[in-house]
């Protein structure tokens, strides 16, 4: 008896080749009826049919689109590579996703009021913006702080403020994520600060900092120090938090930003991804081993406005990332191909003009993080185009998650649009055109190299410009702005939420007071070591926890880096 022929799985299809012909010939006749209607249609009362890119997104999918295509090699099953499906076995049946409300105010009294309030109401983690100073390293009394203290998010200049960011919280069960980046290192330290004066040990505390610095070069420009010295940073936070905080994630790898800077989808993808092979190589650089910093990388994508796109685009970022790990960098840690993410509501979609439609595009964008598999999400207030969120539109941005959880079964299934035509298409194609991207930056020597030649930053640029244009053309509908737009306001008048007054004079008291009642000796002695740890090979995220427990300020801290690294200036920029 002959032994049965064994069949790759790249041999595996789900339909066979005479199949795929009756559905060619189907779908040919299909078309010519579609085409007749179509053109005939009037453009105001057809679909737009174009999702992020120049591509326009097909009418309709068959097998035929997928005839290629292998169940194992593709799809799989959930928390088995490549991991389409999503990382964990069971998904949300296992755990939901993590709700965690974004959330940062003038004043850390005010923020610490906000979190309280959210978790009284089922927020299950927290999220913390800064303002603009504490995220480019001066504190709240610098000239250069004028008039920015607290306009973006909450002011954090020493160890005490974050004492009363987190006061009546229990820091050892709920997780924090703060975004935050050329300063992430001093952030994370001055929580480890914190933990430790409540006598909290490092290895509980769980959450994540930002840290992700080469996509301000890109997107948001809060960066302080050279490319070089930033990787360092990254790099010895790493190391850090392996030796000191196991469980805190070590960076959140974040196409967010360069969504809202204008790319595509296929863009934020790449350069998301791009950036994450940068961080990767880095690690390597510095002498640690692949399979035990990248299980603690994480990630963090916009959840924008085309439905089928986005849940596609969530599902093919995973699958390429899985790829990567296993096949260019030799990771055999099934934990380093996870791609962990947390996603937030586009803030670029929101609108000042009828800002109640906002509520039903946070909620359709929130669905498609839920249903391509998100790990944490953030919903955006319906006010956010006009002013920081008040508690109301807060409350109804986190009861939105809570109804896609509780009452309409988003987490019921997992993957529930995993072999839909469209949606294992739309993967496919994204993942393929990513890939082609980042082998153009793989090119251009790295990502480093690509974002100082200005490439990057130009496939942005012209995306953007792209997509400015055809909202102003009127090809790409925005209801409320051009089309079914109001002549007179016809909503209610929306709150806003005001800075206190007096707030930077306030903090800069703060200041003076807080600064002469430390040790100035035992502040002065660990600032001069944390500039001596930059020429050395002690880990510079390890001199400064030791200054920040010595109550050194965030601004301190970041001026003897400024004296060790240097600053950055765009080279784009003129003086």
């Amino acid at each position: 008896m002959s032994k049965p022929t064994k069949i790759s799985k790249r041999q595996l299809r789900l339909w066979d080749e005479e199949a795929l012909e009756a559905i060619s010939a189907s779908s040919d006749s299909w078309r010519q009826r579609y085409d007749s209607e179509t053109s005939l249609a009037e453009p105001s009362q057809t679909a737009p049919g174009r999702a992020s890119g120049a591509t326009k997104v097909q009418a309709l999918h068959t097998p035929t689109d997928i005839d290629r295509w292998s169940f194992n090699d593709e799809l799989g099953f959930p928390g088995e590579y490549p991991l389409t499906r999503g990382i964990y076995p069971s998904m949300y049946r296992g755990r939901l996703w993590t709700m965690r409300q974004y959330a940062g105010f003038a004043t850390a009294e005010a923020t610490n009021e906000r979190f309280r309030y959210l978790l009284d109401r089922g927020q299950t983690g927290l999220s913390t913006a800064f303002d603009l100073p504490t995220q480019i390293g001066y504190d709240s009394d610098h000239p250069m702080a004028l008039g920015e203290v607290g306009r973006v998010g909450v002011a954090i200049d020493s160890v005490r403020d974050m004492e009363v960011l987190f006061d009546d919280i229990d820091i050892a069960k709920v997780t924090t994520s703060m975004t935050i980046n050329a300063t992430a290192g001093t952030l994370l330290t001055l929580y480890c600060a914190l933990a430790d004066r409540r006598g909290v040990v490092l290895e509980k505390l769980g959450g994540t900092v930002q840290n992700d610095i080469l996509k301000e070069y890109i997107a948001r420009g809060t960066y302080i120090y050279p490319p070089a010295a930033s990787l360092r940073l990254v790099t010895d936070t790493f190391r850090f938090c392996a030796e000191r905080v196991p469980r805190w994630n070590t960076i959140s790898i974040s196409g967010y930003h360069i969504r809202e800077a204008g790319s595509t989808a296929v863009q934020e993808i790449a350069f998301t991804l791009g950036n994450a092979i940068a961080y990767t190589e880095a690690g390597l650089s510095a002498g640690l081993a692949v399979d035990d910093f990248a299980p603690r990388l994480s990630f963090f994508f916009n959840a924008h406005n085309h439905l089928f796109e986005e849940v596609a685009k969530f599902r093919a970022a995973r699958r390429l990332w899985a790829r990567i790990m296993k096949e260019r960098f030799g990771a055999v840690n099934p934990k380093a191909w996870r791609m962990r993410f947390h996603a937030q509501t586009a803030g670029s979609t929101l609108t000042a003009q009828q800002p109640f439609n906002n509520i039903v595009r946070v909620a359709v964008q929130a669905l498609a993080a839920t249903l391509g598999g998100c790990q944490s999400l953030h919903t955006n207030g319906m006010d956010e185009a006009l002013a920081l969120p008040t508690e109301r539109s807060a409350r109804t941005a986190l009861r939105t998650q809570q109804l896609l959880a509780y009452e309409h079964g988003a987490g019921d299934v997992i993957d529930p649009l995993g072999g839909s035509f469209t949606i294992e298409k739309l993967t496919t194609d994204l993942e393929e055109e990513a890939a082609v991207l980042i082998g153009e930056i793989d090119k251009l020597g790295g990502m480093v190299a690509a974002i100082e030649a200005g490439y990057v930053q130009r496939q942005i640029e012209k995306a953007a410009y792209d997509h400015q244009l055809a909202i102003e053309s009127g090809e790409r509908p925005v209801v409320g702005i051009n089309c079914f737009e109001e002549e007179e306001r016809s909503d209610p008048q929306i709150a806003v939420h005001e800075i206190p007054e007096g707030l930077e004079q306030r903090k800069a008291a703060e200041l003076e007071a807080w600064r002469a009642e430390r040790d100035s000796d035992a502040v002065a002695r660990a600032l001069d070591a944390l500039h001596v740890s930059v020429s050395s090979d002690t880990n510079v995220v390890e001199a400064i926890f030791e200054a920040v427990k010595q109550e050194a300020t965030l601004g301190e801290v970041a001026d003897r880096l400024r004296d060790a690294f240097g600053e950055y200036r765009d080279p784009s920029c003129t003086t």
